[in-house]
């Protein structure tokens, strides 16, 4: 005999005073509708009153697992917002619904067709992992719209560089904690104004430098940090050098793109060129290459240092300093290599542009330990890379998901592994270092007041101009 569900069942339920069925998944289901229809008795006893009370109490503390495996309440999840849907974004939208944590409810870009395929990803996601048709993604245009809404806890931000400080800094102002990815920012200037939003409106913010949530890469710190290769005198990082000067042609202007926001907060004025915003078509064979030119990044001395720098940072100890020179390579040298960078405490972070994977390499008095992606690697001890450190040594923050730390730290209003303050002042290194290969000469460094001593020039060159409607 085919099992009646409490659907059908509903009317029976109270004619017949049948108890509600605990086994089936709509428990709640036949609660609410017992609770409702004794509630709305005209009359009342003050023993029915308690019983019906406490029957409603029940059903407002249902075990989950009554609910289904996996189940998470609409109430338990956060509403996230996306501004900037290009290559990256079907992947971060992606792995924040793996959580089984959040609901993307809005999406913006300056081209339409970009925001169109988040919106179908997300309703494809859906259908794939959750066997349900839904819809809940609002497009925009202008991301300051979406910032308005008040059902909006989180938002990501995956645009190009030049944007991320004029839209990070809106979002905390609006309410909203932050998920921006690598680097942090386009200038120092602009990275330390993100951090004042934050800390002003008291906002959470992750910085997408995800490599802190990959077990090699604590690893190799933890091994640092505990004194397994000796006392640290140099760090080598491997990432290709600074970005170039704007020198691309002119293209006919894909439909449905609005070339004047996408240049957004820059004041130079550049004609529209497919490496810089693809269509959707174009932007499937390649990454978009505007993080290569000055404009709008800093090439792969912020793209990938915002990672190896950061790991070289992060094992120093050096989250809320930096270093105290820039020592610039002898005249004949590349002018995309060699670059040193002096903490005060002596040790050498040593820039190469190898035509290798990007990787950081911690050199000691007693071993070396080289980690990149997937990989870690120890001398003279191969043991060292699968060490076990134990609970009584010096231990980093932990986390084995990026995202999910996000989430964790929105709940409890805490710190993520990659703070604002944490990308700013990895940002900064990337960033002078540019600075100094730019103007070719050594610089010295004050990491508490975040300028050069005595170079004018070069502290102009530490924030740049923007339209007034983007200023930060």
């Amino acid at each position: 005999m085919a099992r009646t569900t409490c659907r059908q069942m509903d009317d029976k339920l109270c004619r017949r005073r049948l108890k509600p069925n605990k086994a089936c998944a709509s428990f709640v289901h036949c609660l609410a509708i017992t609770v409702i229809r004794h509630m709305n008795k005209p009359t009342i006893s003050r023993r029915s009153f308690l019983r019906n009370t406490t029957f409603a109490s029940a059903f407002f503390i249902v075990p989950r697992h009554v609910l289904g495996k996996g189940f998470v309440a609409p109430s338990d999840k956060l509403n996230f917002g996306f501004i900037g849907c290009g290559k990256q974004s079907p992947h971060l939208m992606r792995v924040f619904l793996d959580t089984g944590m959040v609901e993307y409810v809005a999406a913006a870009d300056v081209f339409a067709a970009k925001t169109e395929r988040f919106v179908n990803n997300a309703k494809k996601y859906y259908r794939d992992k959750q066997n349900t048709d839904r819809d809940t993604v609002k497009p925009y245009t202008d991301f300051r719209e979406m910032l308005q809404r008040s059902d909006i806890d989180a938002v990501v931000i995956a645009t190009p560089d030049h944007w991320h400080a004029a839209a990070a800094v809106r979002a905390c102002a609006a309410g909203k904690d932050v998920y921006c990815e690598k680097p942090l920012a386009l200038t120092v200037e602009e990275g330390r104004a993100m951090v004042d939003a934050t800390r002003k409106h008291n906002r959470v913010f992750q910085t997408g430098s995800m490599q802190r949530s990959a077990a090699e890469f604590r690893q190799a710190v933890e091994l640092v940090r505990n004194g397994y290769i000796g006392e640290i005198k140099q760090v080598k990082v491997n990432i290709a050098g600074p970005p170039k000067p704007f020198d691309l042609q002119a293209e006919a202007m894909p439909d449905g793109l609005n070339w004047e926001m996408w240049l957004g907060p820059n004041t130079t004025d550049r004609p529209y060129n497919k490496q810089l915003a693809p269509d959707i078509a174009f932007e499937a064979t390649f990454w978009p290459q505007w993080r290569a030119y000055k404009d709008f990044g800093g090439g792969s001395m912020t793209d990938w240092g915002a990672h190896m720098i950061d790991i070289a940072q992060w094992g120093l100890d050096m989250d809320a300093s930096g270093p105290v020179k820039i020592i610039h390579p002898a005249p004949g040298t590349a002018v995309d290599q060699g670059l040193i960078f002096e903490y005060a405490n002596g040790i050498l972070l040593v820039h190469e542009n190898k035509k290798e994977s990007p990787a950081c390499t911690f050199i000691g008095t007693t071993g070396e330990a080289y980690v990149t992606r997937g990989a870690i690697k120890t001398k003279p001890d191969e043991r060292l890379a699968k060490k076990v450190i134990g609970d009584n040594e010096n231990r980093v923050y932990m986390s084995n998901n990026h995202y999910e730390d996000f989430i964790d730290a929105i709940k409890k209003r805490s710190k993520p592994i990659c703070d604002v303050e944490t990308g700013h002042r990895t940002g900064t290194v990337c960033n002078i270092g540019n600075i100094a290969y730019e103007l070719q000469r050594s610089l010295t460094w004050n990491a508490a007041k975040e300028t050069f001593e005595g170079d004018k020039q070069a502290n102009n060159m530490l924030g740049r101009k923007m339209k007034k409607e983007w200023e930060v």
